[in-house]
């Protein structure tokens, strides 16, 4: 998908600020926005010897070429071991870290105090930014605070409320929004997504989600979670959990708990939405299953019942045991159903 026609007036922006750049930009919007993509071209076209006339990086002076090679010493990336290439569990060994480490952030001691290649930009990269915990976080707050010259932070953040207040404060935020829904539906259907509109809902409108989605492997378990619980108070709680933790192990790292906990807050909404004569927001083929299990539950019982899933989603981050937290879960959504 091309991230820049879905979002040409976030990347003229960008653009707009390359004569007087700030210190630190932070993209910020729904997950599967195109966020990442957008701030690894941004860095390219920065980096880039001869940039295009919108922009974009000439992919063929020498810049690029270390670039697209993972190795221009001026770029560096900041993410989770989970999301790099690497980020596959080996059976046996220790499963990548979701979060980004406070050794990677003084890591870049070294990088920020050598002279930049031709005395150029040093841009450095942060996804998603969430991701720090409070001691990581504060220390990249020191160099956010005193950044060295000629130095532009790029973060990441699907979430920016669970970021310190003193990071967002030292940062220029760029929103980047939903693309419209037709544009994103041609870009996945370009991309050779098969029923794109549905993926699309799914995945609340945000295209880069809906191919992560329906991505292999993926499709399979959302198929079974929602067969069970399209059966409503018959749902068989023990089960699904016992099948679900088996997929989350199996997958060495690919689904994780929080994902599975996000697509229920979905089902509930769309039951919400259902409850109230409204037409369902992510699971379009199950309209009329979600408005039949809707019409048995009372209204009241969905608002508790989302306020919980929201601290469930909460916990899903910390290590715990996967089976005992789903089968509280579903125990829980089949006693929406109870008389």
């Amino acid at each position: 998908m091309n991230v820049i026609d879905l979002h040409s007036k976030v990347w003229a922006g960008l653009q707009a600020r390359r004569q007087q750049l700030p210190h630190s930009l932070l993209l910020v919007g729904q997950k599967g926005t195109g966020k990442y993509d957008l701030a690894r071209l941004f860095a390219a076209s920065l980096l880039c010897e001869q940039p295009q006339g919108n922009g974009q990086a000439c992919g063929k002076c020498l810049a690029c070429n270390w670039y697209s090679q993972g190795n221009h010493p001026d770029f560096r990336l900041l993410q989770p071991d989970a999301l790099s290439d690497e980020g596959e569990v080996e059976d046996g060994k220790k499963k990548p870290s979701q979060q980004i480490t406070i050794d990677q952030v003084r890591g870049l001691d070294d990088f920020l105090t050598i002279g930049t290649h031709r005395a150029g930009l040093r841009i450095i990269l942060v996804n998603p930014a969430e991701a720090m915990n409070r001691n990581t976080a504060n220390a990249l707050l020191k160099t956010l605070e005193e950044p060295a010259p000629g130095t532009l932070f790029l973060l990441i953040s699907n979430e920016p409320l669970r970021l310190l207040p003193t990071i967002r404060s030292r940062c220029q935020v760029v929103p980047v929004p939903l693309p419209q829904t037709k544009a994103a539906e041609k870009a996945l259907a370009e991309a050779g997504l098969a029923d794109a509109g549905r993926w699309l809902a799914l995945a609340g409108g945000s295209p880069g989600l809906a191919l992560e989605l329906s991505a292999s492997g993926q499709g399979a378990w959302l198929e079974m979670l929602i067969k069970r619980l399209s059966t409503g108070r018959n749902a068989d709680a023990l089960g699904i959990a016992a099948e679900l933790e088996k997929v989350i192990k199996d997958s060495k790292g690919k689904l994780l708990l929080k994902t599975v906990v996000e697509a229920l807050q979905k089902w509930l909404v769309d039951l919400t939405m259902a409850r109230n004569g409204l037409p369902v927001r992510y699971f379009l083929p199950q309209q009329a299953t979600i408005s039949g299990l809707a019409d048995m539950i009372p209204a009241v019982r969905l608002n508790h019942a989302y306020r919980d899933m929201i601290k469930r989603r909460q916990e899903a981050e910390q290590p715990l045991n996967a089976k005992l937290f789903l089968e509280g879960v579903f125990l829980d959504y089949r006693a929406l159903f109870a008389n």
